[in-house]
């Protein structure tokens, strides 16, 4: 006869649980992670913690490191992630692997202040808030270590976040920041495991229904590795704020793609126009030409931008490309029969041209999620 199996009053009380959980995301910052955790053991003395490091599979074996770590330190955590990528993703499953009632985020790269971290704890006790954001731009705060052109993107995308998707807060580009656990998991099913953005995507989510408050600190500069942050984090914020003024309705990496597409669609014209205008080509060859050619744009951008987290290396390009062209054939056969039917009727080349182009936007997108940058 079955029987349940209740706990016994021995069980481990709630007070035998981490109270705080530090969700770091890493990618080939094995010289940082030793000299993070001695500093959050040091900051963090009385306060019952844990520390999560969350791996995208480091070719400089992060994670053998984080590992060395755990078998001496049992508050030590490691999420060695296979085939994915992004700092948004792995902060998100590094919190859900949490059962702490607080959850921090803090970067590996020994910019943020970790001292911070009690008075962060402190205040989230205290009910004053349910999201407290470590801030560059209030008073106290500094940001000098940056860069002028780094300084000026960031100035640009706050100025964009508040005015487009009205966040209030000072510092919604920041990287530390706490937040009650399960807060977090009523806004976890809407956020994007896509790019680096994820205070942004909280707030913008929770649209100004999440108590804040914000603290100062001063950003501080990297002591070893270098910034994974890189030109394409343009398009991931924009892709992002996008997403947001659509209520989620479409992903961030659809817009992405879409907009990919909106290169391709100027690549496609050129060529056209060139073997059409310029070589005199037929216009179903000319129109052909084109569409392969914006193919292979659309195919080298979205390895580059909207599937990097998922980017093909080595041969499984060429194998990726092959599979995207075929893939694609029965919207280029639709794009050239479209495109010729047009034309036919109305010989304006730009107008066929694009007619035929956007006919297969939607299939690419759902077909090369399938079946090219497929998660192994």
């Amino acid at each position: 006869m079955n029987q349940v199996i209740k706990p016994s009053p021995e069980t481990p009380s709630q007070a035998g649980l981490p109270e705080l959980s530090v969700v770091v995301p890493t990618f080939n910052e094995r010289d940082n992670v030793t000299v993070l955790y001695r500093r959050l053991e040091a900051t963090l003395a009385g306060i019952a913690w844990e520390v999560v490091f969350v791996d995208d599979n480091s070719p400089d074996g992060t994670w053998e490191v984080v590992r060395g770590l755990a078998r001496k330190d049992s508050r030590v955590r490691c999420i060695r992630r296979i085939g994915r990528r992004g700092l948004s993703g792995a902060c998100i499953e590094g919190i859900l692997a949490s059962s702490a009632a607080y959850a921090a985020v803090i970067d590996a790269d020994l910019q943020h202040d970790e001292t911070q971290l009690p008075k962060m704890v402190s205040l989230l006790q205290s009910g004053e808030a349910e999201l407290i954001v470590g801030s560059r731009y209030i008073e106290g705060g500094s940001a000098d270590s940056f860069n002028k052109q780094r300084a000026g993107a960031s100035a640009l995308a706050t100025e964009v976040s508040r005015r487009v998707l009205n966040v209030e807060i000072a510092d919604p580009m920041s990287g530390f920041f706490m937040i009650r656990r399960d807060r977090f998991e009523q806004l976890a099913s809407q956020l994007s495991t896509q790019g680096f953005k994820i205070l942004l995507d909280i707030v913008a989510t929770a649209q100004g229904k999440l108590r804040t408050i914000e603290i100062p600190y001063t950003f501080g500069s990297r002591q070893h590795g270098e910034s994974k942050l890189d030109s394409m984090v343009a398009l991931d914020f924009l892709g992002l704020v996008l997403a947001k003024l659509t209520n989620d309705v479409v992903s961030l990496r659809f817009l992405l793609f879409a907009m990919v597409g909106g290169t391709g669609l100027v690549v496609h014209l050129t060529a056209l126009f060139i073997a059409h205008e310029i070589f005199q080509a037929p216009f179903a060859e000319a129109q052909a030409i084109g569409a392969l050619v914006a193919m292979t744009s659309n195919f080298i951008l979205n390895n580059f931008l909207t599937y990097r987290d998922q980017r093909l290396k080595g041969f499984a390009i060429l194998r990726g490309l092959l599979l995207f062209y075929l893939v694609c054939g029965v919207g280029l056969l639709a794009n050239v029969g479209v495109a010729f039917a047009i034309f036919d009727q109305e010989p304006i080349w730009w107008l066929a041209g694009a007619a035929g182009a956007l006919m297969g936007v939607v299939w690419n997108y759902a077909m090369s999620g399938l079946f090219v940058w497929r998660k192994r």
